[in-house]
């Protein structure tokens, strides 16, 4: 069946602004209306598919008829900074490749990320969330839990994943977030950076190796000639920027959402053993990708609709994730319950591959916080606070917070 496309006055803007930091935008109502594919348009005036259905996304997701790859004709780029980006082979490892290449870049590093060793980082990742509160409590209040405690607690452990040494922060925490930057220059600027970074680290590596993960692909893939340099300083900033900015970034806005619900952030106070399921409704509340990009391969029937082959397709993880097929009462907030299968994290073949780092770091953050600052709370009033949209995620660039 075929669904004609809506007319242009019917045809809304996307992405569309939060009211509310934390959470999507209660305009997704609107495409629910719809039905669970809508037409949208792009900053660039193009029209794609959102998809804000949750058996649909997860569909979709799965679907190898759909593209990750952005050089395609077609693939929906979310903002002109985005579509600068996908460019500069940033996208060339991993999220931005199909499958075969896909399969066998991911199977190296699958070892790496596996339930068992990242549990094995457990007590260092504990040390450092520890160590950044211990900080922050010895300063006094007020503090930014941005730069005092969100940013550095995955940038310091993915630090430790990798062997990348942490005294270098300054050589890429500014440039991994100026990639997203909406002048170009400076975007090529910061890819330059990390790139001219990340290929002195892995030379000094190679005659001086260490215990990481990048020391782990130098000594079992480059020499082995199965990885060439190249490649391997590209899974070096992707797996920096995503380990260190995601993470970061759900801290930051999830502390937030628990502020502003007071009654939840006492609840994990009252019983820190809840935080290993709060973190999947933070990950599902937050939604911090609003929309994940694909381009058709083929023509695809889901729904009553038509997609085209080579028409764009934006995955509406955000919308899909306030879906009443996943929680019964997707608009509240409530700790107490754990919806592992949000799409936070994605899903499908191209499903985060650090998710198991991910879910431990936020684990020990926001079992941490309420237990260590049991009177942690916002130093200005929550209308003052922004986010600010860089690249595909939500982000806040300070929180006030005071105890």
């Amino acid at each position: 069946m075929s669904t004609p496309l809506a007319t242009p006055d019917e045809t809304r803007d996307f992405p569309i602004g939060r009211q509310c930091p934390y959470r999507p935008s209660t305009g997704y109502d609107a495409f629910r209306a719809d039905g669970p594919l809508s037409r949208v348009r792009l900053y660039d005036g193009r029209e794609v598919w959102l998809v804000t259905g949750y058996a649909e996304a997860r569909a979709l997701l799965a679907d190898r008829r759909v593209s990750i790859n952005p050089r395609l004709d077609g693939f929906p780029a979310l903002s002109a900074e985005m579509a600068e980006l996908e460019g500069t082979g940033y996208t060339d490892v991993l999220i931005g490749v199909d499958p075969p290449l896909h399969t066998r870049q991911r199977a190296m590093l699958i070892p790496s990320f596996s339930v068992r060793r990242m549990n094995a980082l457990r007590p260092a990742i504990q040390d450092i969330v520890d160590q950044r509160i211990d900080a922050m409590l010895a300063a006094g209040p007020p503090a930014d839990l941005v730069a005092g405690f969100a940013l550095p607690v995955p940038s310091m452990a993915v630090c430790v994943l990798l062997g990348v040494p942490y005294e270098d922060r300054a050589a890429f925490e500014g440039p991994a977030r100026g990639l997203f930057d909406p002048d170009p220059d400076r975007a090529g600027e910061a890819m330059t950076a990390l790139t001219e970074y990340f290929g002195q680290l892995v030379r000094a590596k190679e005659t001086n190796p260490g215990t990481g993960l990048l020391d782990d692909l130098i000594a079992e893939q480059v020499h082995k000639g199965t990885l060439s340099r190249d490649e391997l300083v590209r899974y070096a900033m992707l797996m920096l920027i995503a380990g260190q900015d995601t993470t970061a970034n759900v801290i930051s806005l999830g502390t937030l959402a628990l502020l502003e619900h007071p009654d939840q952030f006492a609840k994990l106070r009252a019983d820190p053993d809840l935080a290993t399921g709060a973190v999947e409704e933070i990950m599902r509340y937050v939604s911090l990708i609003e929309a994940i990009s694909r381009v058709a391969l083929e023509d695809i029937e889901i729904s009553g609709h038509h997609i085209k082959a080579g028409e764009g397709v934006l995955i509406g993880a955000a919308a899909a994730n306030f879906s009443p097929a996943l929680v019964p009462t997707p608009d509240a907030f409530d700790v107490t319950r754990s919806p592992r299968h949000h799409l936070g994290f994605g899903f499908g073949v191209h499903q985060c591959i650090g998710q198991n780092l991910a879910r431990i770091e936020l684990e020990l953050a926001f079992r941490a916080l309420p237990q260590r600052m049991p009177n942690l709370r916002l130093a200005v009033p929550a209308d003052e606070i922004r986010t600010s949209v860089t690249g595909p995620m939500e982000r806040l660039t300070t929180l006030p917070v005071t105890w």
